[in-house]
């Protein structure tokens, strides 16, 4: 019997906590021979949880309780680090907790792991429930993704990791600032399935631009050596270019949104604190295991 265990991270939101696990639950209830055990972390919430209820084709909720709140994404890191010392499973599934990755997509993450067993798999954005404005945004990000390191990251969180994956990923510091780079920097050869974004159960999108330009430059600062190399090969390049005084105003003036790009991606790398990542295990407060 093969286990599947689902990583999700949660910040006071436990009534849409609830609603996922009864998804889930309705999800998996189809698929045989696999044993579903969730893992919940709680980032240090400031409303109180009262309990958990298992539903009936979920074998058991693990809530971890952290001292102070991390984010999002560190929650992953931490519980990445925590399933890398653990032998008793044969994938993870990451997920957000809010319904904007929709348990509808585990069947099909699940069937395309068990299918290719040796490799994870990865939820393809291919469509999204942001506004115009935000997914034109989201598109230039993924653009300049791609001018910048080489890589067409189309995917967020929402994964299914085979065991290997997770022990590999479980010491690359630049998992601390961002899951999606760090996946694509150090497990280079992917599968995927194509994934519609959700909307959250209860809500307005929490992604605003700022959050969008910080989850941007960090995925791109895990690969900042090839930025920076990139962007010098381009400034060098551009200085051959001399056809008018305003062309050349133009150049300079690119050349220096240029440097100006190289500083935020290297500010953003910063975020990669490696001591913090290895004793993040420090942050945990407290665990209890819910069962039927």
């Amino acid at each position: 019997m093969k286990k599947i265990i689902i990583l999700i991270p949660i910040y006071n939101d436990w009534a849409s906590l609830k609603k996922l696990l009864d998804e889930i639950n309705s999800s998996i209830q189809e698929i045989k021979n696999i044993i579903f055990d969730c893992i919940v972390i709680n980032d240090a919430s400031t409303e109180i949880n009262s309990n958990i209820n298992v539903p009936a084709y979920i074998n058991s909720v693990q809530l971890i309780n952290m001292r102070n709140n991390k984010g999002h994404a560190r929650c992953n890191a931490f519980g990445i680090r925590y399933l890398a010392k653990r032998n008793d499973y044969d994938h993870v599934i990451l997920m957000d907790g809010d319904g904007e990755d929709r348990p509808i997509e585990i069947e099909k993450l699940v069937e395309k792991a068990l299918l290719d067993k040796n490799k994870s798999v990865v939820a393809k954005r291919v469509k999204r429930s942001e506004g115009i404005f935000f997914q034109s945004l989201y598109q230039i990000h993924k653009i300049i993704t791609f001018v910048f390191t080489g890589k067409n990251i189309n995917f967020g969180n929402y994964s299914c990791l085979t065991m290997n994956d997770i022990k590999i990923l479980s010491d690359k510091e630049s998992l601390w600032s961002s899951f999606s780079g760090s996946l694509k920097k150090h497990i280079p050869t992917l599968n995927s399935v194509n994934s519609i974004r959700g909307t959250r159960y209860f809500g307005p999108s929490k992604m605003s631009l700022y959050k969008l330009a910080i989850h941007s430059l960090s995925i791109i600062g895990v690969f900042k050596r090839t930025v920076f190399l990139r962007s010098t090969i381009l400034i060098i390049l551009l200085s051959y270019f001399n056809l008018g005084e305003i062309d050349s105003v133009v150049i300079s003036i690119f050349q220096i949104l240029l440097v100006i790009f190289n500083l935020l991606v290297f500010l953003a790398s910063l975020r990669e604190n490696k001591l913090e990542f290895i004793e993040s295990e420090k942050n945990e407060l407290s665990s209890k295991i819910y069962t039927h």
